[in-house]
């Protein structure tokens, strides 16, 4: 079972398990149902914050859970319970239904703030960043997982903490998500965007959607137990994104960039929160030994292959026929995303 099967990294996990041979069935659940209906998958519609999941659960042999509101960013006590309450609500319906497996994606921003010279494997602390949601979130399923872990000890908990996770398909929805209706679709053209802010901290880790659900496939057919760093090379920073974007890089002082983010969000002009930009700063880099060594896992697209495909997918207005990808959901010239308010509702 697939719990959140209609986003970025769910569609690329089912389709993985489509095409592996050990696994004979797939259950994707979503709270709105897609009209994309791959071969060999059945849908159910549920939310993870209200609805029972049990009859949905039983008989499953692995439990895989990827739902998550990432905005009303104005909002946190929605993403709270959502996201939070809403994972722990998936994590106990499972235990209740005796699913033997659970695979969870955490993510980078689980972690504490860490080096970004040198990369950290999966024993470094997950306290995440106390003021954005999105980590503060992700740090406490840590927490969460960790106590079903000693209370359940036959019950295999796998956890996944990807970088930052790109694909063709998912462009129009991480536009919606991080930039708002404000960003013109023909700027992701290289050449057209002159300068890259050259910030302290701005290193970071990005793999191709596609690759991440070949290790949750992995994960799933392997008796594999613990927590897996995800990441492909180069790690990105200013000069590759410069590199990337026919731009040139400009040095800027982290505060004078943030309080443009402030003013923005404030506005209802971006829906990312600045609070999200402080924790980017801080992510550490991640050591993917174990996932290369236990899951067998080796990215087939570096990350700039994967934010090459994103910003043509940006340019062409690029989704899929699911709710949170497809285009048609910001509506009309993104009427949508306006009449919801920015930021404001999900």
């Amino acid at each position: 079972m697939v719990v959140g099967a209609t986003g970025n990294v769910g569609t690329s996990v089912v389709q993985a398990l489509t095409a592996e041979p050990q696994v004979s069935s797939v259950l994707g659940l979503a709270r709105r149902l897609p009209r994309w209906r791959p071969d060999g998958v059945e849908w159910a519609a549920a939310d993870i914050a209200s609805d029972d999941l049990g009859p949905h659960l039983r008989g499953a042999d692995v439990v895989v859970h990827l739902a998550w509101l990432f905005q009303p960013t104005h909002d946190p006590v929605l993403t709270w319970r959502v996201n939070a309450l809403g994972g722990i609500r998936v994590f106990r319906a499972a235990v209740e239904a005796g699913v033997p497996a659970l695979i969870h994606a955490s993510s980078v921003g689980a972690y504490s703030p860490g080096p970004k010279d040198h990369p950290v494997d999966e024993s470094w602390p997950t306290d995440g960043w106390p003021t954005a949601g999105y980590t503060r979130e992700k740090a406490y399923l840590e927490r969460v997982l960790d106590g079903m872990q000693a209370e359940h000890p036959q019950l295999r908990i796998v956890r996944m903490r990807p970088g930052f996770i790109f694909k063709r398909e998912a462009a129009t929805e991480q536009r919606r998500l991080f930039a708002g209706p404000l960003l013109p679709n023909p700027l992701a053209r290289p050449g057209l965007i002159p300068l890259v802010p050259d910030l302290p901290g701005l290193r970071f880790q990005a793999l191709h959607s596609l690759d991440v659900g070949e290790a949750f496939r992995a994960a799933v057919v392997r008796p594999v137990r613990g927590a897996f760093n995800l990441a492909a090379d180069p790690v990105l920073d200013a000069a590759e994104l410069a590199q990337l974007l026919g731009a040139r890089t400009v040095r800027l002082p982290a505060p004078a960039v943030r309080a443009a983010l402030v003013t923005a969000w404030q506005l209802h002009l971006l829906p990312a929160s600045p609070h999200l930009f402080d924790a980017v700063l801080r992510l550490p880099i991640l050591d993917t030994t174990r996932a290369r060594d236990e899951l067998g896992w080796q990215p087939r697209h570096s990350s700039l292959d994967a934010m090459r495909e994103f910003l043509d997918g940006l340019r062409d207005g690029a989704g899929m026929d699911t709710p949170p990808l497809a285009p048609s959901t910001s509506g009309p010239l993104r009427s949508h995303e306006v009449a919801t308010g920015v930021g404001v509702r999900p």
